[in-house]
């Protein structure tokens, strides 16, 4: 795998079912190296800690090879255009990657980096968040149908991340594997 884009956001005010709620789901592409210490990536924020954030979830990784599925999804949708592309961290990815398969990643490989240490920790659950930034009410349900969910990641070593560094993934206990377990959770 290959980081294809570093991507961070500050929360910003979106309206969701007529109120007012907080997010940073739309990432933005960062030039360079950025930093990233135990809870996340410098100059990036979660609006909703109970959900996002913290030590288990300090980023979020998702494969550019589902951006084509979303791209089709809106466009039948009537929120975008056929050929509207979506930028890199439009699902609210720190991490942009070249293939990111959900079936191949267990809960505790650790992805060594050139100058840092992670660990997948977890699948990511979309929220009604998700749906507002996707455009249609039925994108969280679609996230849960196809599997395609990414990975939150665990900060084991800080340092820095930038766009092409290269994965390479250190085989931890491989008990669970992560589609696995977002399959079970999302049928709870």
């Amino acid at each position: 795998m290959l980081i294809v884009s570093v991507n961070r956001a500050r929360a910003r005010p979106v309206q969701m079912n007529g109120r007012r709620v907080m997010t940073a789901i739309g990432k933005q592409p960062v030039e360079g190296r950025v930093a990233v210490s135990r809870m996340g990536l410098e100059g990036d924020e979660q609006a909703d800690l109970s959900v996002h954030g913290g030590p288990s979830k300090a980023l979020y990784a998702y494969g550019l090879q589902h951006y084509r599925f979303w791209q089709t999804v809106r466009a039948q949708a009537r929120v975008s255009l056929w050929n509207d592309s979506l930028p890199a961290g439009s699902l609210g990815e720190n991490l942009s990657l070249d293939q990111l398969d959900e079936s191949d990643l267990w809960v505790g490989d650790q992805w060594h980096l050139p100058d840092c240490v992670l660990a997948v920790s977890e699948p990511r659950f979309p929220c009604g968040k998700f749906n507002t930034v996707m455009g249609f009410a039925q994108a969280g349900k679609m996230m849960v149908q196809s599997g395609w969910c990414g990975a939150y990641l665990a900060v084991i070593a800080p340092g820095t991340l930038g766009a092409g560094d290269a994965v390479h993934v250190v085989p931890g206990p491989r008990e669970v594997r992560l589609g696995e377990l977002f399959r079970a959770r999302a049928r709870a």
